[in-house]
């Protein structure tokens, strides 16, 4: 099973690498680096949300022809998770087995139009900075924001240019939600994510932020081999108690909420 991960605005794909040391070796790390940032650093920003998308599945193709996979994006990274589905399915590839959608409200939340991009350098650090996850120390090394700004504005620039599209199609392949719990996403934009999929969806809430997923490494991960593991058994033709076939319902119930505390899963389920 192959783990293909997206990142943040801003981010690179060095914010994965730690999470080869807790993953189940069964699970192969890909983490995704996108253009002007990183080994990528000399390429052209790219101009839409679109473009990083089809830069993504060119990178991707040849590993996704033979092998089971899972896509995993933060932020950002889950709105090119969820274009790439579509972009997967255009085309008629394989598609994933689970997409984990983490720190993003449902796409068909309408957002307030923004061009932030658009701000002089101060003006537009500072509103990065108060989404957290970026230290205030960056300000003051001109080197480093140097490097960065152009980064995080084409970054910006992609997103609130997005245009969304309401499609009839939804995604076939389980879901996972992750949030921080003190982000601004609310619970009704987390459960908008039912008018995206065909089957249940799981949501992990977990302590922090909108960069909850800094400080939560071990419990992402355990969540993450818990149902990749799962997944593969499942298709391998396992067999399973009939205890063991109820919990797999239980736990991808529609509107499922799972509270993740001091390592400790609870479920509570949601009423309409």
């Amino acid at each position: 099973m192959i783990l293909f991960c997206l990142p943040y605005a801003g981010g690179s794909e060095v914010i994965y690498y730690k999470w080869k040391k807790y993953l189940n070796p069964s699970i192969q790390l890909e983490s995704i680096e996108l253009k002007g940032r990183g080994k990528r650093y000399s390429e052209i920003f790219y101009e839409t949300l679109d473009e990083a998308v089809e830069d993504i599945l060119r990178n991707i193709k040849d590993k996704i022809m033979n092998d089971d996979y899972a896509i995993y994006g933060h932020s950002m990274g889950s709105l090119l998770a969820y274009e790439l589905y579509y972009k997967i399915k255009e085309q008629k590839l394989r598609k994933p087995r689970h997409i984990f959608f983490s720190g993003y409200k449902a796409p068909s939340i309408i957002r307030r139009k923004e061009n932030t991009y658009t701000l002089p350098d101060y003006d537009f650090m500072k509103k990065v900075i108060e989404l957290g996850g970026t230290p205030e120390e960056l300000m003051k090394n001109k080197e480093l924001l140097e490097i960065f700004l152009p980064v995080i504005r084409s970054d910006f620039k992609i997103l609130e240019n997005y245009n969304y599209k309401e499609r009839e199609d939804k995604i076939e392949c389980d879901v996972s939600i992750l949030n921080g719990k003190q982000d601004s996403i609310n619970l009704e934009e987390i459960l908008a994510w039912k008018n995206h999929v065909d089957n249940g969806f799981k949501v992990y809430n977990f302590e922090g932020n909108h960069f909850f997923i800094n400080n939560n490494v071990e419990n992402i991960i355990n969540v993450i081999n818990c149902t990749l593991i799962k997944q593969k058994s499942i298709k391998r033709g396992t067999e399973m108690s009939e205890n063991n076939k109820n919990y797999y319902k239980l736990i991808y119930p529609q509107k499922s909420i799972c509270d993740y505390t001091g390592g400790i899963l609870t479920n509570q389920n949601q009423k309409n």
